[in-house]
């Protein structure tokens, strides 16, 4: 019998759920690697001027946080981003220990029609279900991920006791 398949009459394992997950997730970030590279874009830097697009001016260690990139990772991708003249960074008024990046008028263009063709692209990739279908997949990824967040917290909480 396979690891992946239904040990019991439960349901599927959780090797199963995973390794379906993994295969879905990289058949939709081939469409969306796709999309940005049509951008002159990596990954990181795509969700950088897709974050400041939509969310405005932010600091770069805020950046690297909602983004998951370590201190150095975010600085490197802003010093890509600020050498192509797509985002200018300034001191911080408020703590001149921080910078604050924002798009420049370059990188507002290429992000805005780039993000609109990479939403098309998404809608495409994700065509194989219906709005009710996103709607519920949705919940119980969210479902599924905050309980593996939580799991995890926990463990470390007791590797720390």
């Amino acid at each position: 019998m396979s690891v992946t398949k239904n040990p019991s009459p439960d349901g599927p394992s959780g090797v199963h759920v995973w390794l379906v997950m993994m295969k879905a997730y990289r058949s939709v970030m081939h469409h969306a690697q796709k999309s940005m590279a049509s951008l002159g874009l990596g990954l990181s830097d795509f969700v950088v001027l897709e974050m400041l697009l939509n969310k405005g001016p932010q600091k770069v260690n805020d950046i690297g946080r909602s983004i998951d990139l370590t201190s150095g990772s975010i600085t490197t991708a802003v010093d890509r981003l600020e050498a192509r003249g797509l985002v200018s960074r300034e001191v911080n008024r408020a703590d001149s220990r921080s910078r604050i990046v924002h798009l420049t008028a370059k990188g507002r263009s290429l992000i805005s029609d780039g993000f609109a063709a990479h939403a098309a692209s998404m809608e495409k990739a994700t065509g194989g279900v219906n709005a009710q279908e996103r709607k519920e997949l949705i919940v119980l990824l969210k479902k599924l991920g905050l309980y593996a967040q939580a799991l995890e917290a926990s463990m470390d909480g007791e590797k720390d006791q």
